[in-house]
């Protein structure tokens, strides 16, 4: 049996389709993040860009979504590596590091609802920047740990 596209091929040599099959969905890319000036550290938040549907966990201008949120930054093959805010289950982050998919991911389960089901995703758990005031984002702190209600699948190796 031959093994699946993500196991076998470069984050370079994917198609298209494969390449944005590798997002699971989880929608934590799409939290408003904070970095302290001095240390740099980064600190999520549980508020979500204004394009994301919740309910979904996808986004509502997606082609289009760079023009209209001016530090949305997009995954390529070249970049996955040297983001630090990817959680440690997103699947670019995985197949980049060599490493398999969880179990949830749809690729692997053949469902986009077990990434929801797995309390992976975002999904319930957040609120959307359109809904408060910028100087509020500290009261919105949260780990992703806490945002993963299902903290098992989290792989800390």
């Amino acid at each position: 049996m031959d093994e699946p596209f993500w196991k076998r091929k470069t984050l370079s040599e994917m198609t298209a389709t494969e390449w944005e099959s590798l997002c699971d969905g989880c929608a934590q890319c799409c939290l408003i993040k904070l970095e302290d000036p001095d240390t740099e550290e980064l600190t999520y938040t549980r508020v979500a860009c204004r394009l994301l549907d919740e309910g979904s966990c996808t986004c509502s201008r997606y082609e289009a979504r760079q023009r209209h949120v001016h530090d949305c930054v997009a995954l390529m093959p070249d970049n996955v590596r040297t983001i630090p805010w990817l959680p440690p289950t997103c699947g670019y982050r995985l197949v980049a590091e060599g490493r398999d998919l969880y179990w949830w991911h749809p690729l692997v389960s053949g469902s986009r609802d077990t990434v929801h089901a797995a309390g992976i995703s975002v999904r319930g758990k957040i609120v959307s920047e359109s809904e408060i005031d910028d100087p509020e984002l500290p009261e919105y702190e949260i780990t992703l740990e806490e945002i993963a209600s299902a903290v098992t699948f989290w792989d800390e190796d």
